[in-house]
C-alpha cells in the first residue's frame, strides 16, 4: 500500500465550517466536537457567561453610575447658579 492510499483518522475528520479571505471553505480538519478547526475558534469555549469584568472595580456598577449622575446634575446646578449670580 502506497503513503496516499491510506486514510489517516485526520483525512476522515470532518472539516472546518470557517470560510478564507478568498471566500473558500477551510480545509482544516475540525476539533473534536466542534464544527471549526483550531485557527477558526476550535478549542476556544468562547467568552465568559455575563459581564464579570465591571466587578474588578466597580466604576460601572448600579451604585457608582448613580451617583456620577447624581453629581453632574448638582454641578449643572451650580453652574447655572452662578450664572444667575453673574459670576
Amino acid at each position: 500500500m502506497t503513503l496516499s492510499a491510506k486514510v489517516y483518522p485526520m483525512h476522515a475528520a470532518p472539516r472546518c465550517g470557517a470560510k478564507t479571505r478568498r471566500g473558500t471553505p477551510c480545509k482544516a480538519p475540525a476539533m473534536r466536537g466542534r464544527k471549526r478547526c483550531r485557527m477558526h475558534g476550535g478549542p476556544s469555549p468562547g467568552a465568559p457567561r455575563g459581564n464579570r469584568h465591571n466587578w474588578r472595580h466597580g466604576r460601572y456598577s448600579r451604585e457608582a453610575i448613580e451617583r456620577r449622575r447624581e453629581v453632574a446634575e448638582l454641578i449643572r446646578e451650580m453652574r447655572s447658579l452662578m450664572r444667575e449670580l453673574g459670576a
